[in-house]
């Protein structure tokens, strides 16, 4: 076992691009011996070889310092290399240095473009164009030493072969942000090349509590299965996986301790949607409700495979839009639930309001027997487990965002002081609140956990920050929340519909083939094909403008007047017009269908 083990390769931590005029070649330069890679620039085909090619003193190759390979995509009639150019160290994740992607690079391999029909360069240059938004990704982390996909549980419940295996075959699928771009190289057995990188968040804080010092990491994994933006990305797909699914690990380390607590959230499990129509409040759909029960016992039969007992957590309003949704939740667990499944509703805004969060302690009251049932990993100093999670809370809001990151902040600082007081840190009564230092440092924790998941899904910072941060609400926090919810109002309507196309291209939701893809840049037909917000509301601004011209004439001239009205109803019906039609002016995902 122990020569098997000695025979992994590591990754490579450090290479060295060149950029010949017929081939990009990766050269390991952190003092590993492994071959090189050369990757055609014709076709993107792949190959190890044992030297750099000699460099010719015509045409000096560009030289980039790289320090890992994200994968290959692979297009219409050209293939994609990413790299990572920069990189951050931001901690460490059970001993092992983690690291942040601050920046990674898009090498083309599309040569083999000159001989392609115009039509079809065409769209390639569209597709090519979609891997420019997704080069803005942000909030990807790697290591080279530990598999970042799995908690701290599923890591010490590893058996020995499986710790022996390369990090990419330990990785779980779901939270592996670059599996579908690491296919070609998986199939040419490139394992030091393989890099598992996540997307999610990563914070952590070291604090002294008398004589001792306490380290507590927040990490969180986005799924990958219906990865996406806000609007474009709502509740459950057919197979029960649901939008925003991210699963959040709270690690706490003393003394050679280890306590790690795990919560998720996802959408509420059904299907439905939400479709931008520029309206500031889209109307909730509920689709397929035959359907429901099918899909929810898909997605907790999911959740009991990977945590156990489930206890759903659903913070939705009782009325309106939202009550819709809700009660069809509420009704549909009824009929999925059992002993190890539990569904408990809390209308954070009729309990809460808009202040007084601290009202959140009548939730605590309802859910402290499963917390304190279920319990968290514990390891002593020799890693022998003491203690296991058995279950999870799984949260949801709307969004999952904003009311769910200060419920998630609230269960995971009650479980962090049931901790401290299990090793002896703290006394019965001694909470996080009586420790200044601890206190704020664990309240801006949550705050940049939040900020992180909500800027990859809404693009914007988490609303109700403030409170997370602060422990209280601001006229700053308020007013913030303001300008943040114009900005997602903004980014729905406008710009996500392109970032949802990015995203599906990279994760492999969308894939690309040459007899549907020829036609992609000719799919708009009809009012879609002229459609353009910025033109509307300029004719609707003209016409307004005229109108006031033409109303300030009218003590001159009586015919200003219906000049004035005149221009006034072309502005108001153009405006009507594109109310009525809203979904046709937003932008809107052309690869792969909301549901």
């Amino acid at each position: 076992m122990m020569e098997r083990a000695d025979s992994v390769q590591k990754l490579y931590t450090r290479m060295r691009l060149w950029e010949f005029p017929d081939q990009y070649v990766i050269e390991p330069t952190d003092g590993s011996s492994g071959s090189s890679l050369a990757v055609s620039r014709i076709d993107g085909s792949m190959k190890l070889i044992d030297e750099v090619p000699e460099c010719s003193s015509l045409r000096v190759p560009k030289i980039y310092t790289i320090f890992g390979v994200i994968g290959i995509l692979r297009l219409l009639a050209g293939s994609y290399l990413l790299v990572i150019t920069e990189r951050e160290c931001v901690g460490s994740y059970l001993g092992h240095p983690i690291f942040k992607i601050s920046s990674m690079k898009i090498f083309p391999c599309d040569h083999s473009l000159k001989s392609t029909p115009a039509e079809q360069k065409k769209t390639e240059m569209e597709f090519s164009g979609l891997l420019n938004v997704a080069e803005k990704t942000s909030g990807l982390f790697f290591s080279y030493e530990t598999n970042l996909t799995l908690s701290a549980q599923r890591l010490n419940d590893l058996g020995d072969e499986s710790r022996l295996l390369p990090l990419w075959r330990q990785a779980e699928p779901r939270f592996l942000w670059n599996n579908y771009m690491l296919e070609a190289l998986i199939d040419n057995k490139l394992d030091p090349y393989l890099l598992p990188i996540i997307q999610g968040s990563f914070h952590y804080f070291q604090a002294a509590i008398g004589k001792d010092i306490i380290d507590i990491t927040l990490i969180a994994r986005r799924c990958t299965r219906r990865n996406g933006t806000r609007m474009w990305r709502r509740g459950a797909d057919p197979d029960g996986y649901v939008a925003n699914f991210v699963e959040t690990e709270q690690i706490m380390q003393f003394n050679g301790y280890n306590a790690s607590f795990v919560q998720v959230r996802g959408s509420i499990p059904l299907l439905w949607q939400q479709i931008v129509d520029l309206t500031y409040k889209p109307k909730f759909e509920l689709l397929k409700l035959e359907e429901a029960r099918r899909v929810l016992e898909r997605h907790i039969l999911d959740l009991r495979k990977k945590y156990g007992a489930v206890l759903a957590v659903d913070l939705v309003n009782k009325h309106g839009g939202e009550g819709r949704l809700c009660e069809k939740f509420g009704d549909t667990m009824q009929l999925v639930g059992g002993d190890d499944v539990r569904y408990v509703h809390f209308d954070f805004h009729q309990v809460c309001g808009h202040v007084h969060f601290e009202r959140l302690s009548i939730l605590y009251e309802q859910i402290s027997d499963f917390l304190e049932r279920n319990g968290y990993l514990l390891l002593n100093e020799k890693g022998e487990k003491m203690k296991e999670q058995l279950g999870v809370v799984r949260t949801n809001c709307i969004d999952c965002l904003d009311r769910t990151n200060v419920t998630q902040s609230m269960i995971g600082r009650s479980m962090l002081e049931y901790q401290l007081r299990r090793l002896g840190v703290f006394g019965a009564e001694e909470t996080i609140s009586s420790h200044p230092n601890l206190d704020e440092n664990f309240k801006i924790l949550w705050a940049n956990h939040g900020d992180d998941i909500s800027i990859q899904y809404s693009g914007t910072p988490a609303l109700k920050g403030d409170f997370v941060r602060f422990g209280h609400r601001t006229v700053q926090g308020i007013l913030k929340d303001g300008v943040n919810a114009l900005l997602r109002y903004y980014f729905n309507n406008f710009s996500d519909g392109t970032k949802q196309d990015a995203i599906d291209l990279l994760q492999g939701h969308y894939i690309v083939s040459v007899g549907r893809d020829t036609a992609v840049s000719s799919q708009k037909g009809g009012l879609e094909a002229i459609a353009s917000f910025p033109l509307a509301l300029g004719l609707v601004l003209i016409g307004f403008f005229f109108a006031t011209i033409s109303l300030g004439q009218v003590r001159y001239d009586y015919r200003h007047f219906f000049l004035s009205l005149m221009w006034a109803s072309i502005s108001i019906g153009i405006a009507a017009f594109v109310m009525a039609n809203g979904r046709v002016f937003c932008n809107r995902p052309r690869l792969h269908k909301p549901c």
